[in-house]
């Protein structure tokens, strides 16, 4: 088997505990003042990278991951990352930027060329927008097999088999060769938690940063999309429940809906 060079790219999104808040223009969720944690999609992906790590012979498997983002606590979520024992991580700061998927796989192309890795394991979506595109879309630059929805990941020689989970579709078993690009489903682990000790072990650890407009000044990064305006959903009455036929038409009839 040749050595495994994984990449996992991580997002820090608004703590999936909270109820996010639309901001005054309505053109996107409110940030300031709010909790910020990494994606729970890329943390599950991140966890799998280590367990690959554990599962195969010493010295065979290195791990990286990766932030791309403008505020500085991106370090927090990639120190995070070197607690639970990734080796490396760098943060590509991005500026004055708000990137959407297309640009951000870009971006993340010429990162995994320039480092020569040959698995990028990622979450399938993140919970902020929700777009689900940025795995495939990599993939698609790379013209890397790509495996998505994965719920169980085997490595053997240089294939990978994932199960890959589909809603309302049977599970599927997917096997491709290396190089390869793979999105973490919410089935696939549970993360571990990291102590405090641990975070403090590596508080002073060198985090490598890049600049997006100084390292990545050839990436296209335009935005293909704007967005007019978000609304929160038309909250829905609640139904009620008849105990019969006659019931029923009752009701209906009462509604005028007959």
């Amino acid at each position: 088997m040749s050595k495994l060079r994984i990449l996992v790219p991580v997002k820090r999104v608004l703590d999936y505990q909270l109820k996010p808040v639309l901001n005054a223009a309505r053109t996107g969720i409110e940030t300031q003042g709010f909790k910020f944690s990494i994606n729970p999609f890329d943390d599950i992906a991140l966890e799998e990278a280590l367990k690959l790590e554990s599962a195969l012979p010493k010295g065979t498997v290195t791990t990286h991951a990766v932030s791309i983002g403008s505020n500085l606590q991106c370090r927090d979520i990639l120190r995070n990352c070197l607690a639970k024992g990734i080796h490396d991580v760098t943060w590509i700061n991005s500026g004055k930027y708000d990137l959407q998927p297309l640009a951000i796989a870009k971006i993340l192309k010429q990162f995994v060329t320039q480092g020569d890795y040959n698995l990028v394991l990622l979450g399938k979506q993140a919970i902020d927008d929700d777009s689900g595109q940025t795995g495939q879309m990599l993939a698609g630059l790379l013209n890397w097999s790509q495996l998505t929805n994965a719920s169980s990941v085997t490595v053997e020689s240089d294939n990978i088999t994932v199960t890959s989970e589909t809603d309302g579709i049977q599970d599927q078993v997917l096997r491709a060769s290396l190089p390869c690009v793979v999105t973490a489903d919410l089935r696939l682990n549970t993360p571990r938690y990291v102590p405090l000790p641990k975070l403090m072990k590596v508080k002073r650890k060198p985090i490598k940063e890049l600049s997006l407009e100084k390292d990545f000044s050839n990436v296209d990064i335009q935005s293909r999309l704007n967005i007019v305006s978000l609304n929160e959903p038309v909250v829905k009455k609640s139904g009620i429940v008849v105990g019969s036929v006659d019931e029923l038409i009752a009701k209906l009839k009462e509604s005028k809906v007959i």
